[in-house]
Formats: C-alpha cells, sequence, structure tokens
C-alpha cells in the first residue's frame, strides 16, 4: 500500500508559479500528477520514474512545468510556472509500485492523492 498526500496548491495570477508537493508512504516505481476540470476526462500532465528520473510531459505544459522527485524524503514535486488559466484544474498525484506494465494511462496507476485545487486567474 501506498499512501500519498499531495499540498501545495492555491490560487495565483496568469504568469505565476507554483509548486505542488506529493509525500508518498512506501516504495513507487513510477509517479504522475494529472489534472481534471470538473465534467472533463482526468489527464496526464507529466509523469516520472522513480528511480531513473526520466520524465514525460503533456504538451500544454512542456517548458512549464518540472516534475521532480526528492528520493530522500519519498517525495514528487511539481513546479509550475508560466501558468495559464487553461492550467485550471483538480491537481492529484498518482503512484505506480508494479515495475511491469508500463506507466502510461490512469489505469497503470493504482494509487492516488486526494488533489489540490490549482486556480490561475487571467
Amino acid at each position: 500500500q501506498v499512501q500519498l498526500v499531495e499540498s501545495g496548491g492555491g490560487s495565483v495570477q496568469a504568469g505565476g508559479s507554483l509548486r505542488l508537493s506529493c509525500s508518498a508512504s512506501g516504495y513507487t516505481y513510477c509517479m504522475g500528477w494529472f489534472r481534471q476540470v470538473s465534467g472533463k476526462p482526468r489527464e496526464v500532465v507529466a509523469r516520472i520514474l522513480t528511480a531513473s528520473g526520466n520524465a514525460y510531459y503533456a504538451d500544454s505544459v512542456k517548458g512549464r512545468f518540472t516534475i521532480s522527485r526528492d528520493n530522500a524524503k519519498n517525495t514528487l514535486i511539481l513546479q509550475m510556472n508560466n501558468l495559464k488559466p487553461e492550467d485550471t484544474a483538480m491537481y492529484y498525484c498518482a503512484a505506480r509500485s508494479i515495475s511491469w506494465g508500463g506507466c502510461v494511462g490512469l489505469d497503470a496507476y493504482s494509487y492516488w492523492g486526494q488533489g489540490t485545487q490549482v486556480t490561475v486567474s487571467s
């Protein structure tokens, strides 16, 4: 079992920055940040392989967001810069502890945080 606790959401004006953190309680093979707007499907923002640090970003956030891991603290971080109103969503941290089967798609992740709201005003 892996427990995930997110923090760091909030409200910011367009062009501003926020930093999301996700503290994990156990072993993770890969982790990711996802976001969801009410009435729309949850979508991947970025994901990372825990051991190697190899990361993937959605096209919409490339060059603005950075996903990273503090392995000593077992914490996943999402640094969000140059935020846009379209980044407004509930952001969720997710983790997978099984090392086979891949890390692509929502179904790959067994563990989810409670979500943290990010609101960007124009």
